[in-house]
């Protein structure tokens, strides 16, 4: 086994680093994974980035290797899949060579609880399971939202978890499905994945919607668009008891909201949706294995590695983030690639 990894750490706001670290044989329950490739979450991981993640709370309490406070210097990242390179005692020697997919920061390799493994399913291809947090979010969201046929629905924001929430919506029979988003080449791939239209913040949400029906508004909107003013948008398009499922973490971010007129009168509901948990009335037959169940096999349908536009060693991250930020009109998915 490597003696050594390399990994990315956060070392202050707009500071990126990528350390060598010595690694560690697997003990018991556990396993080494070498890692192929790793997914950058635009929007929680530029939140760190950029320091504007809660002091308060920890980066991730249902994920093992980010239960810790969010402080600088910090690991984050929660995209690996790998081939298991070796297991320690107490697991079974068959899961050796096989892909799998893990919750765990960018590294080189890492060692983990087998456990906390997901062997790849036959036919998935290590990029396409690089999205699987991001599907299982889409999943997460159309739960929530219990989208119905012949609904009108919009999608505010089409970074990867918007553009995948519009390919899952659009395998339904709604009326309407309009993607909003102020960067051209989100707006393009939302078309091909299967909204009937693409504006832009600054077009008339609610005419759109309008005009494709004689009721008013839309029935369900998606903000996913990591902006907080966006909800004034989401509220001026939605109809009469229309739902709203705000998926977007805001992070420390804040803008006043108008809970007047329109939201006040027309009885809008505010649902917020986030992919650790659902909703008790969904509990009972959503389990966490089903959910995911589900992400699997809409990876194999949607074959999201076609959004990735960048592929970046780990030497690169530096730079890679600073693209991110700098830069967003250029990227939708971005990948570490780490030698075989």
């Amino acid at each position: 086994m490597p003696a050594s990894r390399q990994s990315v750490w956060f070392t202050a706001p707009y500071q990126v680093e990528v350390r060598t670290e010595a690694l560690t044989a697997p003990g018991p329950g556990q396993a080494l994974v070498s890692t192929l490739v790793s997914a950058i979450s635009p929007g929680t991981e530029m939140l760190v980035y950029r320091g504007q993640f809660p002091a308060e709370l920890p980066l991730d309490a249902t994920i093992r290797a980010l239960a810790g406070p969010f402080t600088y210097p910090v690991r984050y990242g929660y995209a690996c899949v790998g081939r298991v390179a070796e297991v320690g005692p107490e697991v079974d020697p068959a899961l050796a060579g096989r892909l799998v997919f893990a919750f765990q920061p960018h590294a080189s390799a890492f060692v983990a609880p087998a456990c906390d493994l997901f062997p790849l399913p036959e036919g998935c291809r290590p990029e396409a399971a690089a999205f699987l947090p991001s599907m299982e979010t889409a999943v997460n969201f159309l739960l929530d939202g219990a989208p119905v046929i012949g609904e009108r629905v919009a999608v505010l924001g089409q970074g990867v978890v918007g553009l995948l929430t519009t390919a899952l919506l659009a395998r339904l029979p709604l009326a309407e499905l309009v993607a909003v988003d102020g960067l051209a080449l989100r707006r393009d791939w939302a078309l091909r994945l299967g909204a009937r239209a693409a504006l832009t913040p600054a077009d008339d949400l609610r005419a759109r919607l309008e005009a494709a029906s004689e009721a008013d508004g839309a029935d369900l909107i998606y903000e996913l668009s990591g902006a907080p003013a966006a909800l004034d948008q989401a509220i001026a398009a939605a109809g009469f008891a229309g739902r709203i499922v705000v998926g977007s973490w805001y992070g420390q971010k804040r803008h006043p909201v108008d809970l007047g007129g329109r939201f006040h009168r027309g009885r809008l509901r505010l649902i917020s949706s986030q992919v650790s948990t659902l909703t008790p009335d969904l509990l009972a037959r959503w389990t966490k294995a089903r959910r995911l169940a589900v992400a699997w096999r809409m990876l194999m349908e949607v074959q999201p590695e076609q959004l990735v536009t960048h592929r970046c060693a780990l030497a690169e991250a530096p730079d890679l983030y600073a693209l991110i930020d700098r830069c967003p009109e250029q990227v939708v998915q971005a990948l570490f690639q780490y030698p075989a």
